[in-house]
């Protein structure tokens, strides 16, 4: 049996249940697990043992009871540090929020405390998820666990470090255009982004609104879709929640592809993207086949665009959110008071960091009378040629396959001077968040020790297929077991 900090959600449960170990011993093995290994690692940047282990023994009475126990009861989870856990610092790793300590829980928070999860604390994250490496956290960077030296990927470094680590059992994350896909393939581990509207978005902190979505990062595709049922579904406290049902997501994990049809688009392998990550792809797209899929190559022409058309959108978006920091009402306060406005501009001033701020001066100045229709509109009508690129495409095909990143995790510091080549980090994931798509990302090889990432994109309300695709790749290979040596 594989050491208690290094189960998987699906393994911890049936232990659990049948008694060969309580919640206490599990969070206490994590809890030692991080004591060991956090200070390289720097996952986290507030841990809770206290409430982790009041947790565990509230999950402990449940499931000696055998009463109202669920998946997730007793299982030790980590969350990002944007969505608000009622009496948990959450700062955003942003120094403006630094001693911010929220009333209230997010939508998910709940579902999850209802569930008995065990609270292991807050995971490190690029400050306001603006960025592709966990560099722009206010705090410190976190490390990759394949290589130390190396970045963990953005903006839920944090969350994907931790569960590559066995830092946690698993963890949520955000994803704006492509932040939980985008670090759990540098990281080795399995991120979703669900479709826009299936998970509530009460409670995260928003970067930018129409494209934020939260989802899971676990250790393999079972537990993504155990997640996945936990935090799904209708809240009336988000006007963009849908309401739909809510499949049971484990019946999705068949192995059987005989028939499925999958595009392959070649804007997905352009420039920029490496051999090995290519030749990764489509040594996957084999296994498929091998497996009874019809795979194909195929064009989303407008593809192309994504990333132009993102970040006009995203820090518009960004800059009338972010406007609510202004020092009067919580968060940092510049101890320099010039006026109400000098207060404002200086406690914006200290409180952002630099990232915060290019990203808040390109969104207003989009946004400016005389410049919005030059680009705010033009982007969102390239949003929408984008969005029928993939609806023609899913008229065709039942999953498109894709890298999740163009590149293996690259050196700390790398590129923090090239801002190009950091945006290029997310060429392949943001066009997903524009259309609104679901989409997963899970180990299908490693180029230098590092891992690739596969993304399998799904039609809108389709999490099911993602999934069967996914867990049938998995259930073939081998490389979701690999694990760092720390």
């Amino acid at each position: 049996m594989s050491e208690l900090h290094q189960l998987t959600i699906h393994e911890a449960h049936h232990l659990l249940r049948r008694r060969e170990v309580s919640s206490r011993e599990l969070t206490q093995a994590v809890l030692e697990r991080i004591e060991a290994v956090e200070p390289r690692v720097r996952a986290y940047i507030t841990l809770t043992p206290e409430l982790a282990l009041q947790q565990a023994e509230e999950a402990d009475r449940l499931l000696q009871a055998g009463d109202g126990a669920g998946l997730l009861t007793g299982i030790p989870i980590a969350l990002k540090d944007n969505l608000c856990t009622r009496g948990v610092l959450t700062t955003c790793a942003s120094k403006i929020l630094q001693n911010f300590v929220p009333p209230y829980d997010a939508h998910v928070v709940e579902r999850l405390r209802q569930q008995h999860a065990v609270f292991t604390g807050k995971t490190n994250m690029d400050e306001f998820a603006m960025g592709s490496s966990t560099e722009n956290s206010a705090f410190f960077p976190t490390r990759n666990p394949w290589k130390l030296d190396c970045v963990p990927g953005g903006s839920s470094g944090g969350s994907a470090a931790a569960v590559a680590a066995d830092l946690c059992i698993a963890a949520l994350g955000s994803d704006t255009g492509g932040s939980i896909r985008q670090p759990a393939a540098m990281c080795g581990v399995v991120g979703m982004k669900p479709t826009y509207g299936r998970v509530s978005r009460y409670g995260l902190i928003a970067y930018a609104s129409s494209l934020d979505q939260i989802g899971p990062i676990t250790k393999d595709v079972t537990d993504c879709a155990l997640l996945l049922n936990a935090i799904c579904g209708k809240d009336c406290r988000d006007s963009t929640s849908v309401d739909l049902p809510v499949p049971d997501f484990t019946a999705a994990l068949v192995p059987e592809v005989r028939g499925l049809r999958i595009g392959v688009p070649k804007e997905f392998f352009a420039q920029g993207v490496a051999p090995e990550v290519a030749q990764a792809i489509h040594d996957a797209v084999r296994v498929l086949e091998g497996a009874g899929a019809v795979a194909e190559e195929t064009s989303l022409p407008y593809v192309e665009y994504g990333l132009a058309c993102y970040y006009i959108l995203a820090p518009a978006e960004a800059s009338s959110n972010l406007a609510r920091y202004d020092g009067v009402k919580y968060g940092w306060r510049t101890q320099k008071l010039e006026g109400h406005i000098g207060m404002v501009e200086k406690t914006r001033g200290e409180g952002f960091g630099a990232e915060v701020k290019q990203r808040i001066m390109i969104g207003t100045y989009a946004l400016s009378a005389g410049y919005y229709d030059a680009y705010y509109l033009k982007a969102q009508q390239v949003r929408t040629l984008i969005r029928r690129d993939f609806d023609r495409a899913f008229e065709r095909y039942d999953v498109l396959l894709t890298p999740t990143s163009p590149t293996v995790a690259f050196r700390l510091g790398e590129k923090v001077d090239d801002p190009l080549a950091m945006k290029l980090a997310d060429v392949c994931t943001i066009p997903v968040n524009i259309a609104g798509l679901p989409a997963l990302s899970l180990p299908c090889g490693f180029q230098d020790g590092l891992p690739i990432g596969m993304q399998i994109i799904g039609k809108p309300w389709d999490e099911e297929t993602v999934l069967r695709v996914a867990y049938t790749y998995e259930q073939a290979t081998d490389w979701h077991r690999r694990k760092p040596v720390l």
